[in-house]
């Protein structure tokens, strides 16, 4: 299992404000974004980015992948960002806001230098080239920015999100077909835990590998949800043993829990443990 789809928990944090950045290297999350971009007022921008670059070189952030979120290519401090961050050494990657075609995709990877670039999907031209953009090179992760693109959709909140069913769908796929990763968009109401949870279940339902967050008070909820719970491992350990069974017996096809067992189901099953295993050495 690739490193990046143990990321259950990516958390967006302003980069301007430097009490957030201490807290964030004790959290429980698997990802730190610094933004840049939306969580920062404009006369702000370029102290945050000094200060994002000061916490990359500081260190400190343990088992954490620690990207940056730059400004959308285009605007004023985006070429300035990539500029200052392009090969910055500890860094996980750059998340690139508004990513609308391969065209915008390259640019990001050519000015990213060697680093990873998770191309933020938020526009209704992102999800039609959500294809395009998740095949370029140098692309490692797909993110979901549901906020921007429910506006731009005029799509009306709805506890189901059926109005961004066919854009998360199409997310998913683009990242499954370019074996990269996908990541759930943010859950803004902040009060509402029982919510999130149901909203972080259908992310993970989807085929997301994480979900995006904007609050500390999100982490646990998201790690839980993506992670393998105790009746999955016993299921997997179960299937799989079947399968070895079926094997040892020079049987083709056999069945566990009253249901078929293919290669695929061994596959997955081989990795949740894959993933509890990881999960549980992080500790």
């Amino acid at each position: 299992m690739d490193e990046i789809t143990l990321l259950r928990s990516v958390l967006f944090l302003p980069a301007a404000n430097p009490r957030a950045i201490v807290k964030a290297r004790t959290l429980d999350c698997d990802a730190v974004v610094l933004d840049l971009e939306d969580a920062v007022a404009p006369a702000a921008k370029p102290a945050a980015r000094d200060a994002a670059v000061a916490a990359v070189r500081e260190g400190g952030w343990g088992h954490r992948a620690l990207l940056i979120r730059v400004n959308a290519l285009g605007t004023t401090w985006s070429a300035d960002d990539f500029a200052a961050i392009a090969g910055l050494l500890g860094l996980a990657g750059i998340v690139v806001p508004k990513v609308a075609d391969a065209a915008d995709a390259a640019i990001a990877v050519e000015r990213g230098g060697e680093l990873p670039i998770w191309a933020m999907v938020e526009t209704p031209a992102g999800v039609q080239a959500a294809d395009d953009i998740a095949a370029t090179p140098g692309i490692t992760a797909l993110v979901a920015g549901t906020t921007d693109l429910a506006a731009d959709l005029h799509a009306r909140p709805r506890p189901d999100r059926s109005p961004m069913m066919y854009s998360l769908s199409r997310i998913v796929v683009a990242a499954r077909a370019a074996r990269i990763a996908a990541f759930d968009g943010v859950f803004i109401d902040l009060g509402d835990a029982a919510g999130l949870a149901a909203e972080a279940t259908q992310g993970r339902d989807f085929g997301f590998d994480g979900k995006t967050l904007i609050h500390p008070g999100q982490i646990d909820v998201v790690n839980r949800v993506f992670s393998p719970s105790a009746e999955e491992l016993v299921y997997a350990h179960g299937l799989i043993a079947a399968h070895k069974a079926a094997r040892a017996g020079d049987r083709g096809v056999t069945t566990y829990a009253g249901k078929l067992v293919e290669g695929l189901h061994v596959a997955a099953a081989q990795r949740v443990l894959r993933a509890a295993e990881a999960i549980a050495a992080r500790g």
